[in-house]
């Protein structure tokens, strides 16, 4: 073999490490994977002839994508080219234009020096790794190699290689210089571009192929730093930001639009879309659409910032081209103070973009099949901080451009998110073939990578592209230098990517599959047997999420084949097409309507909370609420809840109702120490009218905004603040719920809905079977379509069928008539009754088994249809992923309580699925007054014309009129109000409706009945003073807060937590200061508390727990003459738990969270005191900022640093006017002194 010496000699190096393969194509794109991963050139070494020609598609995609490369190719001598000798082809240039440099070294003699060798290669190496990056290529020609090699050679021609020989340096060193420019000037091609900058006002941030990790900080800080809106490649790894989720203020500090591309499926998007100024950092983007709008608007001043000379300009539309790093480049624009701030136009396009990417989930969710999109949206999942990204051409990248997730949505679980964040943020490199962006040589590249980056690579290719790189299975089990990969194969059967062309509905489906799907059925599975490789074979989604966990935990490489369908496939991405597009058209639609109607107190559409009030009602009803347990002597019957009044700065108002019942989780009290909760954590808050496009935005501003996390606040709370806020924005726009929810811009664009809402009226069915249909018969009669029974209370459900045969015969075929069983019975029981209403035309029968897991097997066997109802309130978090079992099409309706559900938004999130499943949505009162009762008439028609869109896309036809469950109304012998809302018989339809503006009007005009309220909660106020106290020769003065009634003997002390103060608890006070007097303490050291008579740190801590206690007991005695109950956090519980068991006849109980009582071992005491010694000598030597940054970097703390609020709430620990006893009690409280 021609190639023998340098094979030979690469092999014998210690430091090398060579990799062999059969197949100089799969070899070369290895080689540029490691180059990618690395930006480390690797060698390639072949033999003569065509082996050479093989390489040609791996440097082609080097030299367009910049990826250092080296090619050694051995060839013949010059006297056997051109004369017909054995594998003897013209070497020289042979790759043309494609190489930075080439040299054709001399074949091997002792009359050439070695140091021509060693300064050739130096050169190459430089010229490789200088910018432009990329490969080079040196002909190495030998004679008869290692067989005509003369004995000895001439010394002579090693001359001058002594210091090379004696270190690891190379012969040459090229030195690239880089002048310090310490002053503020900037060139003048730069002053023009900084001006640019400065005075744009639609400008555009793209981030395209972004290839370390500190380029992607300093792309991040760009962002930061100029406040523009951000589109980023999948390749710049800022796509894919789930590791980015432990950021608290992420959202805060960048604007990323990662959805352009789908808004601009809409022409008014493209229309409205006008840029002054974009910024493209890094060459490439995988978006088409955004090069076309971006092409379409020129001129307009378009930066190119990139560190190599090329030009990368196809539009030829580049304005401004900057060779140079991006840390240049930002130091650049933060030397010259170019700040920016954020705009209307970039919250809009941002608005825009998590619309759709909204939807784009939901509908991926709701797909009960494996799609190729939810391969890509999913596929983050299984990446962690040691992971990169390797994406191949054709589908995969485009699909991970499209529909990769970024962080999780927080309607999904905080709790989880707080729980497994981590700090400090991880950033993730993503990589693909896309200087040529052929489908050759990709998994071979990908290994390459997986060896150069050092980290766990993830891989999605298509079937084709691992059809033509197979022999790179090969290099996979050699499984050399890098860790095990996961390779993803989306198996669609051929090339899936021409079925999304124009070109798939004009040609015969026979020609599509043979010459451009190009389908096979070759086994998968067996080319990974026959190369040992692990295979897993999956269909859906669940056997992929088993695959990806068993792939991650693997210490070996595994390849997971996913099956998928070309026309499934072409289907399922135009489906998203359109709902994007319908998301897109409403979202403009919005914010037109915003910048139109009523007037926006600031640009960006916030208003701030001025106060709220909340009055506790009491209503008569004229029979008990058919879910209530009823005593036979009772004869009166009351509802009670509260109102909720939020009052804006611009003086609108908005109203809520919260009125938990017995079918809720949650009492009235619970209720009620919610609202006082949330009154004082909403005050001066801002709201944003976007919280009406709901889809997730009422759950991002209650955990960003307020720090609370969305799923525990109580469902008929949070709706009851959803419709108070929803209310208020309504009443500042000059509009109502139904158009805030889904405004119409112009009155051709009016919604094909009725503005009136048909009631289901409801009959509780007491009485003999005759007696219940005569009432059925008289609903009937006064115009009610639709009537609901009551079932499943007599104890024998044949008694129940028998009122549903009668009501059946008495009002006729054409009335429907539904049942309702609340889960009352077994499966046995519900059998027994569905035997006996076959033929009674049920539209459904709600909840008819008690067992939640026989609800299928009723479906399957009853031949009935079914209702949801308990089954939906009982979803709180991750409904998408719960309602997945009840897709049967035999349940064909959810019957959505909002003030169940938890709400508007999650009620509209159910609505949707249950629309994309085909089945009827029935919104359903709890006995609320007529102000709930109005928002769900809104609520109810802004459903309905959600499904006309639903249908609109699928090109169904769209379902009659439903008759919903707000027949509640005629319980109602009081109301909140003096004019309820009026409900009657449409003399144009003849049926009983609800009016959205009769709805509307009552709440515009809202007044509460001052007879039926018992009392109101408003924001409570604090009194705050100072208090000395002195015991033996020790004096503190301490800070003290207080609410509640002073005369109240129901006393809580609350004790703060180490660097806290008493302003910690202020917000519980406020809940509980209702029912007890609450007082909080600035603990000695902390917060404005002084304790005198301190003496040095250096010494013995004096300041003990017993000392600390004995003050402190001192001090509550002097505040509250009755006994107390503590409660303390950490240090504060270790406090309260010593006080409790030493003042016993002062302290009547303690509440403790998170509290130690101190350490068992006697070791581990001692360690932990020397620690916390060490610590305080700390705050005193080198000052508290420092200690709490390093105190909440901790493990500790983890969840608190992901917390919204944690820069404010760790800001506030700086807060401390005797540093000095803070020390001391860090020393002194240890737990290390505790037992």
């Amino acid at each position: 073999m021609r190639s023998s010496p340098l094979a030979v000699a690469a092999a014998s190096h210690k430091l090398v490490t060579c990799i062999s393969c059969f197949d100089e194509r799969s070899l070369a794109f290895h080689a540029v994977g490691y180059g990618r991963g690395s930006q480390i050139p690797a060698v390639v070494i072949t033999s003569s002839g065509t082996a050479v020609s093989n390489l040609l598609p791996a440097v082609v995609e080097a030299s367009q994508d910049f990826v250092p490369l080296i090619l050694l190719t051995a060839d013949r001598p010059p006297e056997l080219l051109d004369c017909g000798a054995n594998q003897a082809i013209d070497q020289v240039n042979h790759f043309g234009s494609f190489v930075r440099f080439f040299f054709n070294l001399p074949a091997p003699t002792d009359q050439i020096p070695a140091r021509m060798v060693l300064t050739t290669l130096d050169s190459a190496a430089h010229r490789a790794t200088s910018s432009p990056c990329g490969p080079v290529h040196i002909n190495c020609p030998f004679r008869e190699p290692l067989e005509s090699s003369p004995c000895k050679w001439l010394s002579s021609c090693l001359t001058g290689l002594d210091f090379w020989m004696s270190n690891a340096e190379p012969f040459t060193k090229y030195i690239h210089m880089r002048l310090s420019n310490t002053s503020t000037n900037v060139p003048g091609e730069m002053s023009e571009v900084l001006d640019l900058i400065q005075k744009s006002k639609s400008s555009l941030l793209l981030f395209g192929a972004i290839h370390t990790e500190d380029e992607m900080w300093a792309a991040l800080l760009l962002a930061k730093h100029l406040q523009w809106p951000v589109v980023a490649d999948i390749l710049s790894g800022l796509r894919l930001r789930t590791l980015l989720s432990s950021f608290p203020d992420i959202e805060r500090n960048f604007i990323f639009v990662d959805n352009l591309d789908q808004a601009l499926l809409s022409d008014t998007v493209k229309g409205w879309l006008e840029v002054d100024v974009v910024i493209q950092i890094g060459s490439r983007l995988t978006s088409k659409r955004v090069c076309q709008i971006l092409e379409d608007r020129a001129p307009f001043s378009y930066i190119m910032v990139d560190k190599h000379p090329q030009r990368h300009d196809p539009s030829h539309i580049i304005t401004h081209r900057i060779q140079t790093s991006i840390f240049e480049f930002v130091g650049c624009l933060r030397k010259a103070s170019v700040t920016h701030t954020r705009s209307m136009w970039g919250i809009s396009l941002q608005l825009l973009s998590k619309m759709v990417e909204w939807e784009i989930k939901f509908q991926i969710t709701v797909e009960c099949s494996l799609t190729e999109p939810y391969v890509a949206h999913v596929m983050s999942d299984a990446l962690s901080s040691e992971s990169a990204l390797f994406l191949g051409n054709s589908m995969p990248i485009r699909d991970a451009n499209l529909y990769g997730r970024s962080w999780s949505m927080c309607n999904q679980s905080v709790s989880s998110l707080m729980l497994n964040s981590d700090l400090p943020i991880n950033l993730m490199r993503v990589a693909a073939n896309r200087g040529a962006s052929g489908i050759d040589g990709l998994l071979s590249t990908a290994i390459g990578f997986a060896a150069g980056c050092n980290k766990k690579v993830f891989c999605v290719v298509g079937d084709i592209s691992l059809l033509h790189d197979t022999n790179g299975l090969a290099i996979l089990k050699q499984r050399k230098l890098r860790k095990p990969m996961t390779i993803l194969v989306v198996n669609n059967h051929g090339g899936a990517i021409f079925s999304n062309l124009p070109l798939a509905d004009k040609v015969e489906t026979s020609i599509m599959h043979q010459y451009f799907y190009t389908s096979h059925n070759i086994s998968i599975r067996e080319l990974c047997m026959a190369h040992g490789i692990k295979h897993l074979h999956v269909t859906t989604k669940e056997e992929l999420k088993e695959a990806l966990c068993v792939a991650q935990h693997e210490q070996m490489d595994c390849m997971i084949e996913i099956e998928s369908s070309i026309d499934a496939n072409a289907s399922f991405h135009s489906i998203l097409k359109k709902f994007a597009l319908q998301t897109v058209q409403h979202t403009m639609n919005y914010l037109s309507w915003i910048s139109n109607e009523g007037s926006i107190l600031d640009e960006f559409c916030l208003y701030k909370i001025r106060k709220i009030q909340c009055s506790k009602y009491r209503i008569a009803l004229e029979a008990p609420p058919t879910s209530a347990f009823v005593v036979d002597s009772c004869k009166e019957f009351y509802k009670e809840g509260f109102i909720l009044s939020l009052e804006l700065k611009d003086g609108s108002v908005g109203y809520g109702e919260v009125a938990p019942i017995g079918i809720h989780k949650e009492n009235l009290v619970d209720a009620e120490y919610q609202l006082r909760f949330l009154i004082h954590v909403m005050e001066h808050v801002d709201v944003s009218c976007f919280l009406s496009l709901l889809r997730g935005s009422f759950s991002y501003w209650i955990w960003h905004e307020l720090g609370i996390m969305p799923s525990s606040i109580f469902p008929s709370v949070r709706c009851g603040l959803e419709m108070a806020i929803l209310n208020a924005i309504a009443d500042a726009k000059g509009s109502n719920m139904l158009n805030i929810l889904h405004p119409s811009i112009n009155d051709n664009n009016k919604c094909e809905t009725s503005s009136n809402v048909q009631i289901c009226a409801l009959i509780d069915s007491n009485g003999s079977p005759s007696e219940v249909a005569n009432v059925a018969a008289k609903l009937i009669e006064e115009g009610f379509s639709a009537i609901k029974l009551k079932v499943a209370r007599r104890g024998d459900p044949m008694l129940d069928a028998e009122i549903i045969q009668e009501v059946r015969k008495k009002v006729g075929c054409q009335v429907i008539i539904r049942a309702d069983a609340n889960r009352s019975w077994t499966y046995e029981e519900a059998m027994k009754f569905s035997s006996f209403v076959k033929d009674c035309n049920l539209q459904y029968i709600e909840e008819p088994v008690q067992d939640e897991d026989n609800i299928l097997k009723f479906c399957e066997e009853s031949g009935l249809s079914i209702a949801l109802d308990e089954t939906i309130d009982n979803i709180q978090e991750n409904p998408m992923e719960k309602l997945v079992k009840f897709t049967h099409p035999a349940i064909a309706a959810v019957v959505i309580k909002p003030s169940v559900v938890g709400g508007f938004e999650n009620a509209a999130l159910i609505a949707q699925w249950a629309y994309h499943m085909g089945k009827m949505v029935v919104v359903s009162a709890a006995f609320e007054s007529s102000l709930s009762l109005s928002a769900y008439t809104q609520f109810s028609c802004y459903l309905e014309m959600l499904s006309l869109g639903t249908f609109k896309v699928s090109d169904n036809v769209a379902a009659p009129a439903v008759a919903h469950g707000l027949g509640t109304y005629r319980w109602l012998k009081e109301d909140v109000t003096p004019n309820p809302l009026f409900i009657c018989r449409n003399p144009k339809s003849g049926f009983v409706e609800a009016s959205v503006a009769d709805a509307s009007r009552l709440v515009r005009d809202f007044q509460v009945n001052k007879k039926v309220v018992s009392y109101v909660i408003v924001e409570e106020q604090v009194r705050q003073y100072q208090c000395r106290i002195e015991l033996n020769n020790v004096s503190c003065s301490f800070e003290v807060r207080e609410t509640g009634l002073k005369t109240n003997d129901n006393v809580l002390v609350f004790l703060h937590g180490f660097l806290g103060n008493g302003q910690d608890w202020i917000n519980i006070m406020k809940t509980f200061s209702g029912s007890a007097k609450c007082i909080s303490v600035d603990l000695p050291g902390h917060g404005k508390s002084i304790l005198h008579g301190l003496e040095g740190v250096g010494e013995e801590p004096w300041l003990s727990l017993e000392t600390v206690a004995d003050i402190l007991h001192e001090l509550i005695h002097h505040i509250a003459p009755a006994k107390v109950t503590l409660v303390g956090y950490s240090m504060g519980a270790r406090i309260a738990l010593f006080m409790a068991l030493k003042f016993g006849t002062k302290i009547k109980g303690a509440i403790l969270i998170s509290g130690s009582p101190g350490l068992n071992d006697k070791l581990s005491r001692k360690i932990r005191a020397a620690k916390d010694d060490s610590r305080a000598s700390t705050v005193i030597t080198h000052g508290l900022q420092l200690f709490v940054s390093s105190w909440y970097a901790g493990e500790l703390w983890k969840s608190l640093r992901s917390h919204p609020h944690s820069s404010r709430i760790i800001a506030s620990r700086l807060q401390h006017d005797d540093v000095q006893s803070l020390a001391q009690m860090l020393s002194g409280l240890s737990i290390g002194r505790h037992l």
